[in-house]
């Protein structure tokens, strides 16, 4: 019997598919973000992933804090003094606030409090230095062979203890094209330089334009070698870092880049894959953090940190101690605090895991680290050192050890030494005998003259076998009399 009439025999024959289900449509991935406030709860995802909505959408006034923040009296009198740090959040870093906790890391970062505009013992405007070491407008030259280059004074938020107020926020101060072009027009001239620092404000709140223009413009000079770039985007901004930006980078590599986290909160699900694009674009990533009281001034926040950093393949680089800047009184801990914080990181965790602990010279004497005393004692042949257990242990030296072994290949490196900036690696080198204070030489005159004991200032020159030295009887060892002026200067 026919179970359909209208079917033949021939086509009953042919066996019929299986049938399956209809196919539906692939579902949408949906990656795991950060909880957004119900101030925003309904911003498409297309607008709250796009940095320059989160840009046009910063908050900076007491009505729109108040409606996502329960402030405090203090926080009121900050936001509303009239002489204060400019205030600009983004919604994204908005989100990470706990609005309802005071003490909150992230809110404690960019919320302004009344305390913020007390002066405080060495308290300075530019506490660096910085300007005092420009040559052109907006480039420091502090050390040998690199130079800081501020390209903008724009952030994305802005933090409170900010080393650069000064400037910083101010869209009157910021830089101009014939700026760029005087910094690098300075570097071309100038090559014993091989490292350029894009900083400012934050580089990556420029045009994308004019930030290509800046790298294309530092490639082309053949003697810098690498250039690096500090930011804070990735933090404030995650959505800054799309697949374009990442692309553009790739064409002016070698390029490196330093974040700025302060307390594990920071890193979120946002950050990490901000990071991954930026590993995958070829840029190597270290963090700079600041010690801030009550924010990250303990060892267990620190571990916390570095480890999150390190599993998103980020090197903790530096800790800086908080600048003597405006505004950053109330966030400065002691240097002890930073050496206490070192010494519960060092062999409690991974070596690559561990920052520079730095106070950055009052006074623009640069990057100075501090560290925990490993080195007890020394004598000939033997040194005593210490770990971070407190084990105390005995290195033997060697005897036979010749440091001019490798003279045949130090000739053969290369070396960009700057004249007069050799520093104690000069007095190591034999480049120099003494560094002297500002006016020594003048001071210990005392008010008298030149006499006929004090004449002859080849008297403290030491004796070289080399012949540049002084023989103890008013000749140079060259055989050559000396009237003072012919003597190698000392260092100043």
């Amino acid at each position: 019997m026919l179970l359909n009439p209208a079917v033949t025999d021939e086509e009953q024959d042919v066996e019929e598919p299986p049938s399956t289900p209809e196919e539906e449509p692939p579902s949408r991935v949906v990656l795991p973000h950060t909880p957004r406030p119900a101030f925003w709860a309904d911003i498409p995802d297309e607008k709250w992933n796009d940095w320059h909505w989160q840009l046009a959408h910063r908050l900076n006034t007491l009505d729109e804090l108040s409606q996502i923040i329960n402030l405090t009296p203090e926080e009121i009198t900050g936001l509303t003094a009239e002489s204060k740090f400019r205030v600009e959040i983004t919604p994204y870093f908005a989100s990470l606030i706990d609005p309802d906790d005071p003490h909150c890391p992230v809110r404690r970062q960019v919320i302004p409090l009344g305390r913020e505009l007390q002066a405080f013992e060495g308290m300075m405007e530019d506490s660096l230095a910085e300007d005092r070491h420009s040559p052109v407008p907006g480039l420091v030259h502090r050390y040998p062979d690199r130079v800081l280059m501020l390209v903008t004074t724009q952030c994305a938020s802005y933090c409170r203890y900010c080393t650069r107020s000064r400037i910083v926020g101010d869209p009157h101060q910021t830089f101009s094209k014939v700026d760029f072009e005087a910094q690098l027009d300075y570097l071309r001239r100038t090559p014993q330089v091989r490292d350029v620092l894009l900083s400012g404000g934050d580089p990556l709140t420029l045009n994308p334009k004019t930030l290509e223009y800046i790298l294309a413009g530092l490639r082309a000079i053949e003697h810098i070698e690498i250039i690096r770039i500090g930011t804070r985007v990735p933090v404030f901004l995650p959505q800054r870092i799309t697949d374009e930006f990442c692309d553009m980078i790739r064409r002016y590599h070698p390029v490196w880049m330093n974040i700025h986290v302060n307390h594990p909160k920071e890193i979120t699900p946002e950050l990490s894959r901000a990071l991954d694009k930026l590993l995958s674009a070829g840029i190597p990533l270290g963090n700079q953090s600041v010690l801030l009281a009550g924010i990250n001034d303990s060892v267990d926040i620190q571990h916390e940190l570095v480890h999150k950093l390190v599993r998103n393949r980020v090197r903790p680089y530096y800790l800086y101690q908080c600048d003597l800047v405006k505004g950053a009184g109330h966030f400065r801990t002691t240097v002890s605090k930073g050496v206490e914080i070192i010494e519960g990181l060092r062999g409690h965790t991974s070596g690559y895991a561990v920052p520079t602990y730095v106070v950055d010279a009052p006074g623009g004497g640069g990057k100075i680290p501090v560290m925990p005393q490993y080195l007890i004692s020394q004598a000939p042949g033997r040194v005593v050192l210490r770990n971070y257990e407190g084990y105390i242990t005995t290195y033997e030296e060697p005897t036979d050890y010749d440091p001019h072994l490798i003279d045949h290949l130090d000739r053969q490196a290369t070396h960009r030494n700057e004249s007069g900036q050799q520093g104690v690696s000069g007095l190591l080198a034999g480049d120099a005998q003494a560094i002297k204070p500002e006016g020594f030489d003048t001071l210990h005159q005392r008010g008298g003259g030149q006499h006929r004991l004090n004449g002859n200032t080849a008297k403290w020159q030491p004796f070289h076998q080399n012949g540049n030295g002084h023989n103890g009887n008013g000749h140079n060892s060259n055989g050559h009399s000396s009237n003072g002026n012919g003597h190698k200067p000392e260092s100043t």
